[in-house]
């Protein structure tokens, strides 16, 4: 058996269970005067990293700097405290230690709730966490047979210190019994749980002995799926996308990834997938997919603002379900450049439409259809025109996605270098995309792999081209805790087909602005003709960034951009490197952090800015 604290007996609980559980009425909050107290805690020996561990399990201590609800809401938190220190020092493998609380120099157990303490209490809370008790012998009843599908590999108990001679912590009890239930349900024992469990403290030894005992019962296989809780949605095709293929071995995976699909459609706000309680005579497992719709159509608004580029305004109406297979038509407007300007042809905009039909030909992929309307006046050249695109993204497991599309457009460019010209171009889009990160707008870990190709002819010119890009971001947490991450980018692209002045231009390459090379102003980088910038057929791009977090709210960021546009396929690397670096504020928020950033150009030239500001949502990249 596991010896109790030394302190007055309070409930405690551990492993599931809750030992010397007293009178409900002796715990209750009873809202009365304010008391005020103060608290010393002390920990014996030298257990810093431990003291910390513990004062943060105990209410006094957190609630230390607000009086309580009366004398009884201080007793209260007193005896919580004895089950929240003893719960972390057996979670720290402290099966030997005591815990002694006292208000006005009484054992707060001692004193009955409607006693009456002083002004400002005396708490002390005292600590002798005792010896670190190590695994003698640790035992798994009915261990899971070794995976032979390497999908279903599950860690070993020992490879997280379940065996002899580790810390006896009794998180990794609990967790070495996750971990082997976990292994029986990967091989299709959807119905595998913990049985009795048998927990020994030496003290004299100061080991621990632990035996766990595993009931897989009997191997299931995905039985019907139904659904509950539809709407507007079909539920068949609800089914559908949950994609839990029947008569096929049970998979926790398998659910895992029509879970995700499912979320992905934006349609629900609540979703599971249940399984039924009991595995049928045949291994049978029916499935039960449960919803809660959203709201068919949403209105949103955004903005953006930068010294550089100027306000940025946008607008969008969604329509999530058109015809009860979660279709989607976006319809959204953005503009731009406005601010200093009075002349509606100077301003930049964009109008357009996208439709989305998911699950074409498999659950996962998805059909899109978008045509737009847009006007966009940089200093390189100012741009009229449609566009559009028609095909498919498919989604291979959880990081891989791959898009084939058709495109086409037509559009009116107006330079100081090659006059106005039109151009129009049909053609292919092709892009293969591995993204693994944590958070795609706040990254911390993970890498971000984009490769892309588009070859298209040219009609008013008669040529046939193609560009090429790929890109890479990578991100590394210092800190286990995500206060420092490194995080870099690098992007390459190159055009193959024609020469400069007979592409058009927004298919060339431009570098600067937020995305880019913070300093420099929106596409401003660029093959210099004369005293006039147009786009160059080949690109390098780098981001660097060293992110800090302070708070929970607040972080900051130290970063180079540096950026080079070229005449041929090929980059020069003779010729100058534009650089800009900087630093910025970033203010976490439930949707991402909002970012502030502050550049300077060290490459400047006539018409660069001195310094330029930046503010969005999201990281740069």
């Amino acid at each position: 058996m596991l010896p109790a604290s030394a302190a007055p007996a309070a409930a405690f609980e551990l492993f599931g269970r809750t030992f010397f559980e007293g009178k409900k009425a002796d715990e209750a909050v009873i809202i009365g005067t304010p008391q005020p107290y103060t608290v010393t805690f002390e920990v014996t020996g030298d257990n810093s990293d431990l003291e910390k561990t513990l004062r943060n399990a105990s209410r006094l201590w957190q609630d230390r700097k607000r009086p309580a609800s009366g004398a009884a809401g201080l007793l209260a938190k007193a005896r919580g405290d004895y089950k929240g220190i003893v719960y972390s020092l057996y979670a720290a493998a402290r099966y030997g230690g005591t815990v002694s609380i006292t208000v006005d120099g009484r054992q707060a157990a001692d004193i009955p709730p409607d006693a009456t303490l002083s002004a400002e209490a005396d708490v002390r809370v005292t600590v002798n966490p005792g010896p670190l008790f190590l695994f003698d012998q640790t035992r798994i009843a009915n261990r899971a047979p070794p995976a032979t599908n390497r999908k279903d590999v599950v860690p070993e108990p020992e490879s997280i210190g379940f065996a002899h001679g580790e810390p006896a912590r009794s998180g990794t009890i609990i967790r070495a019994e996750q971990l082997e239930v976990r292994a029986w349900r990967q091989q299709g024992y959807a119905k595998a749980k913990a049985g009795p469990r048998r927990v020994t403290a030496n003290h004299p030894n100061e080991t621990v002995d632990a035996d766990l005992q595993i009931e897989p019962g009997r191997k299931a296989y995905f039985g019907k799926t139904s659904v509950r809780g539809t709407k507007r949605m079909k539920p068949g095709f609800v089914a559908y996308m949950a994609d839990l293929p029947e008569g096929e071995e049970f998979d926790p995976d398998t659910v895992k990834r029509g879970s995700d699909r499912l979320a992905r459609l934006g349609v629900f706000n609540a979703m599971r997938i249940e399984e039924a309680d009991e595995i049928g005579p045949d291994g049978d497992l029916p499935m039960t997919v449960v919803v809660q719709e959203r709201k068919l159509r949403r209105i949103g608004v955004g903005g953006t603002y930068s010294t550089i580029d100027g306000i940025g305004l946008e607008a969008y109406w969604l329509h999530r379900n058109l015809f009860g297979r979660a279709e989607q038509l976006r319809i959204e407007g953005r503009m731009a450049d406005f601010e200093n300007n009075a002349n509606p042809e100077d301003f930049t905009y964009k109008a357009g439409a996208t439709f989305t039909k998911p699950g074409v030909g498999t659950p996962d992929t998805n059909f899109s259809a978008s045509g737009f309307f847009e006007r966009e006046v940089l200093d390189a050249y100012t741009k009229t025109g449609v566009n559009g695109q028609a095909g498919f993204t498919r989604l291979f497991g959880k990081s891989l996605t791959a898009k084939g599309y058709l495109t086409g457009s037509h559009n009116r460019f107006e330079d100081d270098v090659y006059g106005t010209r039109d151009f129009t171009t049909g053609g292919l889009l092709g892009a293969l995309t591995f993204d693994n990160r944590d958070n795609p707008v706040n990254a911390t870990r993970g890498h971000y792999v984009d490769v892309t190709a588009m070859p298209f002819y040219e009609f008013n010119y008669e040529n046939t081209a193609a560009r090429f890009t790929a890109e890479g971001r990578s991100y590394y947490a210092v800190a286990g805790n995500d206060r420092l991450v490194l995080a870099g980018r690098a992007l390459i692209g190159s055009v193959a087909g024609a020469s400069i002045s007979e592409l058009p231009p927004d298919i060339l390459f431009f570098a600067g602005g937020g995305g880019s090379v913070r300093g420099y102003s929106y596409r401003s980088i660029g093959v210099d003709v004369g005293n006039e910038v147009v786009g160059g057929k080949s690109l390098l791009e780098g981001s660097f960034e060293v992110r800090g977090r302070f708070t929970e709210t607040i972080g900051a960021v130290a970063f180079v951009d540096a950026g080079l546009v070229g005449a041929d396929s090929t980059p020069d690397f003779d010729q100058d490197v534009k650089i800009g670096v900087g630093g910025g504020l970033r203010y976490f928020t439930s949707l991402g952090p909002i970012r502030l950033d502050v550049a300077v150009p060290l490459e400047k030239v006539d018409g660069d800015p001195d310094v330029a500001f930046y503010v969005g949502i999201g990281q740069a990249f």
